[in-house]
């Protein structure tokens, strides 16, 4: 199987040398300021040609209530266009947006849209996915888990945009959770869970930790579960072949690899130091981790590491020239690296 470059979170610049010259040779470009401010939920998804943002602002003073508000930029002309989202409720957790082919679908446990670009159109859709994991498997958009406060989710739901059905997924044999992580393969949708409830608590071992769903066969199989027991699960991307799951376990430092194939896992080198809750994805050649918080400072990161795992060595990646990374939308274009927080916008090329 192939390895393409990832749409999801983050992504930078990578060359097998020396961390030092990885730094000198990619610099961050700041792009046009978008002409309407996100300051809320910003998501987004790349569409081939245009970055397309969804984010709420805020009507007075306080976060909610607020309204939808949503961009598109064109890296080509360097231009903005203001788009005119449907009116939802006020009082949004937020979105989760996933981009067919043909549209983004944006996700919130009581408010979905979906936005066509070729005709610059909207739709409200008739069900939402609740906001635990979701994936795109090119055909069908699959949620599962979620949850709030002291709630956690063991349910599926898979939505067909051509067809605008819905239908639930059979029951899984995994434990509820808030926050599954996991991605899409091809042929499966492979999901890791804590297990442990939203007070902390362990759920019966009966319970699996992790299991793959197949879409065509209907059916689930339990698969081995994360090494590191814990709450701390790391971030998941999926690199062609295996599924790499970076910043585990108590220390926030662990770097895993699993097949599905083999079901079985692989220590990778660990990271430097802690990073908590970073953003990353698979570029081709390289894993690429950007942000985060480093648990034992309790301080913001803005830099990032490239994992090459042909030589199981890290590299650096520059600091992103943004305030804060939390809640930013990051795309990947193929080329370039596109960030934004709703107020400013960066790219990385390398």
């Amino acid at each position: 199987m192939s390895r393409p470059a990832k749409i999801v979170a983050l992504v930078g610049l990578l060359a097998v040398a020396p961390a030092t010259a990885v730094a000198a040779a990619n610099a961050w470009r700041t792009l046009p300021a978008p002409p309407r401010a996100l300051s809320l939920g910003v998501t987004g998804v790349w569409t081939g040609q245009r970055l397309v943002l969804l984010g709420r602002k805020p009507l007075g003073d306080t976060p909610s209530p607020a309204r939808d508000v949503s961009l598109s930029y064109d890296p080509a002309s360097r231009r903005w266009t203001v788009l005119s989202p449907p009116r939802g409720p006020e009082s949004l957790p937020g979105y989760k947006t996933l981009w067919t082919g043909r549209e983004m679908l944006a996700f919130d446990p009581f408010h979905s849209v979906a936005y066509r670009p070729a005709t610059n159109t909207w739709r409200v859709l008739r069900k939402s996915i609740d906001l635990g994991l979701v994936a795109w498997t090119g055909r069908e958009a699959i949620g599962w888990g979620g949850g709030c406060c002291g709630d956690a989710s063991a349910a599926g739901v898979a939505y067909d945009p051509v067809s605008d059905r819905y239908r639930d997924l059979p029951p899984s044999p995994l434990s509820p959770s808030q926050g599954p992580i996991g991605a899409w393969t091809g042929r499966e949708l492979i999901l890791f869970v804590s297990g442990y409830s939203p007070d902390g608590t362990r759920y019966p071992a009966r319970f699996a930790r992790a299991a793959a769903y197949d879409p065509a066969t209907n059916r689930w199989r339990r698969l081995a579960p994360f090494p590191e027991l814990g709450e701390r699960m790391g971030t998941a991307v999926w690199d062609g072949h295996e599924l790499l799951v970076v910043a585990a376990g108590p220390s926030s430092r662990s770097t895993y690899a699993f097949d599905p194939a083999t079901n079985h896992w692989r220590m990778l080198a660990p990271l430097p130091a802690s990073r908590l809750g970073p953003l990353a994805v698979w570029t081709g050649r390289k894993l690429v981790v950007l942000g985060g918080e480093n648990a034992t400072a309790t301080k913001e990161l803005h830099d990032g590491l490239a994992l090459d795992p042909r030589t199981n060595r890290w590299s650096s990646v520059p600091a992103a020239p943004l305030p804060h990374l939390y809640g930013t939308a990051a795309v990947w274009t193929g080329r370039t690296l596109i960030v934004s927080d709703g107020r400013r916008t960066a790219s990385l090329t390398p």
